[in-house]
Order: C-alpha cells, then sequence, then structure tokens
C-alpha cells in the first residue's frame, strides 16, 4: 500500500499535457511524510491528502503545472533531514510539505536554516519547539502545535466528568511532552491533581511494565500515545483487565486507533480527548471536505474520514497552492513573495481559517470530543465542544508562557500552576 501511494504520488504529473511540463512552467513539492514505524498508516493518509488537495486545485498553482515527489521517513530526525536533503539537493523540489512527527520538526527547523532560499510547510508535527525556539524564517506551520491541541480538555474533565485526580503515560519524546503540556496546564489551573508521570519510547511494544505501576486511587488515567503504540497499549491494558477512566491525548483516538482490528479498542469509549477537529463537525467546509475525500479514494484504501495525519498535510498544500496563487507562481529572489503571501494570509481550511504568528505559527479552533459507538459495530468521535482563537501561549503572555519552561517530563509543574490560579 505504502509503494502504491508513494509511486501514485510521484506520478501525479505523468497525466499532465507535455507542453506544460517545461521547468519554467513547473513547481515541485516534496512530500516529507512518515511511511514507517508508528506513524505508517497516518503518514500514508497524509500522502493521500496532498493528492487531493492537488486534484481539487486543477492540478495547478499559480499557472505552474504541480509535480511532487514523496519522500519516506521512519519519524527519526537523521532519517528525516537526509530526505529533506534528498528532496533538495538530488530530486530538486521548490517547496517541502512535512514533516510528520514532533522531533522530525524541530529537526527540519534546523535544516531549513541552510536552505533560506527554499520553503519548508509543515506537515502535522507538533512539537512546540519548532517554531518557538528559534525558529526559521522558512518554515512555517499552519497546524496548531501539541500544546495547543490541549486546549481546553482539562477544564472539560474537571468540569464535565468530574476527574480531578490523574496519573498520566505519554510518550517519551517532543510532541508527548508537548501535547501533555497542553492538557496539564489547562487541568491543573482547573483544580485537577497528577499524581504520577509515566513515559514511554516512541515505538513501544511492551507495556506491561507500566501498566502493572498504575496507581488505583485516581479518576483517570491520562494517555498521551498513538499509532501502533496506541493499539499495543489497549491491547495490553485490556488483557490485563485494567477499566481505569481514560483521558485520551491529541493522537490517542485518532482513525489509526479506532479504525484498528481488535475489541481492545473498545477501552476507549467514554473517552474524551481534545485536537484540531470534529468528525462530526457540522461546519459546510469540514463536510465538504470530508464528501471529496471519501469520494477521492475506494473506501477499502481510506479511512472513513480523514485522519488527523492526512488533515494536516491537506492544509499544508493548500497553502502552498493558495500562496502560489497569490504570487501567480512567482518563486524568484529567494521565493520572497511566496513566503510572504504565507505569512500574511487568512487560510480558509475544512476547520474554520488560520492565521499565522510572529513566529510563522497557526492560530485556530480546538475540538473536545468523546469515543462513542457508531451503531455499526465500530467506533467514531462525538464533537462536545470547541475552543477558537487558540494561540501559541495559551492565551497567556509570552513572558509567562516562556517562564513556565519548556515541554519536558517534569514541565508543567502542576503545584505551581493551580497556585497561579
Amino acid at each position: 500500500m505504502k509503494k502504491a501511494l508513494v509511486a501514485s504520488a510521484s506520478a501525479l504529473a505523468i497525466w499532465l499535457p507535455a507542453a506544460a511540463m517545461a521547468q519554467d512552467d513547473t513547481v515541485k513539492f516534496g512530500i516529507l511524510v512518515a511511511l514507517e514505524g508508528a506513524f505508517a498508516e497516518g503518514g500514508a493518509d497524509g500522502v493521500r491528502n496532498v493528492e487531493l488537495a492537488i486534484e481539487q486545485a486543477g492540478g495547478m498553482a499559480g499557472g505552474r503545472t504541480i509535480e511532487t515527489v514523496v519522500a519516506p521517513t521512519d519519524t527519526t530526525p537523521d532519517t528525516t533531514v537526509r530526505q529533506a536533503r534528498k528532496l533538495i539537493e538530488q530530486d530538486g523540489v521548490d517547496i517541502i510539505l512535512g514533516p510528520l512527527s514532533g522531533s522530525e520538526g524541530i529537526a527540519m527547523r534546523d535544516y531549513a536554516k541552510t536552505i533560506p532560499d527554499h520553503t519548508v510547510i509543515n506537515g502535522i508535527s507538533g512539537a512546540l519547539e519548532t517554531t518557538w525556539v528559534d525558529p526559521a524564517e522558512n518554515f512555517f506551520r499552519f497546524n496548531l502545535d501539541g500544546a495547543q491541541w490541549g486546549a481546553g480538555l482539562g477544564t472539560y474533565v474537571v468540569e464535565e466528568k468530574g476527574w480531578t485526580k490523574v496519573a498520566t503515560v505519554a510518550a517519551d519524546y517532543s510532541f508527548g511532552y508537548t501535547n501533555f503540556l497542553g492538557f496539564a496546564v489547562d487541568f491543573c489551573r482547573s483544580g485537577g491533581e497528577i499524581v504520577d508521570r509515566f513515559w514511554v519510547p516512541l515505538g513501544s511494544s511492551d507495556f506491561g511494565g507500566v501498566i502493572a505501576s498504575l496507581p488505583d486511587d485516581v479518576d483517570a488515567i491520562y494517555l498521551g500515545v498513538g499509532g501502533t503504540d496506541a493499539i499495543n497499549f489497549l491491547n495490553q491494558y485490556s488483557q490485563a483487565g485494567a477499566e481505569t477512566n481514560l483521558i485520551g491525548g491529541t493522537i490517542m483516538a485518532d482513525q489509526t486507533v479506532l479504525t484498528s482490528r481488535g475489541r481492545a479498542k473498545e477501552a476507549l469509549i467514554g473517552t474524551p480527548t481534545s485536537g484540531p477537529l470534529a468528525e462530526d463537525n457540522p461546519d459546510e467546509a469540514w463536510q465538504n471536505y470530508v464528501a471529496a475525500y471519501q469520494d477521492a479514494f475506494p473506501e477499502d484504501e481510506r479511512f472513513p474520514s480523514p485522519s488527523l495525519f492526512g488533515v494536516g498535510y491537506y492544509v499544508a498544500a493548500l497553502a502552498a497552492i493558495e500562496a502560489l496563487d497569490q504570487v501567480e507562481g512567482d518563486l524568484s529572489d529567494g521565493q520572497a513573495a511566496f513566503k510572504e503571501a504565507l505569512s500574511s494570509m487568512t487560510l480558509e481550511t475544512p476547520l474554520g481559517p488560520v492565521t499565522l504568528n510572529e513566529n510563522r505559527q497557526a492560530t485556530g479552533s480546538v475540538f473536545i470530543n468523546e469515543v462513542v459507538e457508531d451503531g455499526e459495530g465500530g467506533l467514531k468521535n462525538e464533537f462536545k465542544a470547541r475552543t477558537d482563537n487558540v494561540n501559541q501561549t495559551l492565551g497567556m503572555t509570552a513572558e509567562e508562557f516562556r517562564a513556565m519552561g519548556l515541554p519536558s517530563r517534569d514541565t508543567p509543574d502542576c503545584a505551581a500552576l493551580a497556585e497561579g490560579g
């Protein structure tokens, strides 16, 4: 399946008229995406969604024919930079769309500084540091970061569920820290208490030790893992007979998990999560997008609705196409006009309007969902609440946010947040 997607994406330009293929009339997108590792299925959906955005644009942007090259990664920073370098130096791409995972994003921020005449538009990676710490002027992120995705979830579980005492299990890398921070800031400020924190390596297969160590006297367990890690955890959690309430990080109840085989995922029923989308969002733009996605790909080659990973890459492609249209395909002078268009646009997306701050980081909407049965033997997310205009500092001043410290195993300090209100 992954090979077919790569071949399909790489061949998008083949059907276009030969006269349109002259170098001056083309623009080349490099799709930097994880097709190996825990998020491989999400990465495949990312490729599908770039294909969809290009097809909807008629294969053109700014009067130029769009060509694509897929560069598969395994979510490790070294592989990501190596593949990005190949895209620039060997494949001659103009714009990179990607990467997918948190630590990949930090690595691409640094690599972007070595290619100032090119542009990187983030795929869906969500580590805070990518755009918060010494950001690259040619790196643009039209998705919210992981901390923003956690906004509102803590308040929801305290006020709507009455869960005030939790233990947490999250992935031990940059995105895991960032997504946890967003939840913890909100939860602790709402009066919640985090009694224990457990960190697990990305790509884990054995969670037995962590599950055995989870405390019994808590209202819920926060789970900040995703992809095959989430599936493995749920299988072992169910086998252990655990029944504590669950709170999901943003990638815990994505389509990649809800459509997995087996019954262990049923442990997620009733689990609240937060993130950039709601599958049953009634907004016309979202409904039209879902319908287009479903029509574009056979049912057995896609998810029931676009995954979080797919949506991120779709929005990145929309941004590239819109900016190219605005500047009529002008990529001269180190792509200066194109970058300015990206910086200043209000991008209309299926998730609502997105604008960028001075760090070229998105401000947008966060949705609270709960996992429910879909009536057909499967699971789905049900929309519960929405918060708009969530910015990078979670409503704090930049000074307050910076004083809290960068996301880590120990940051944020729940006691300090509770004292600060």
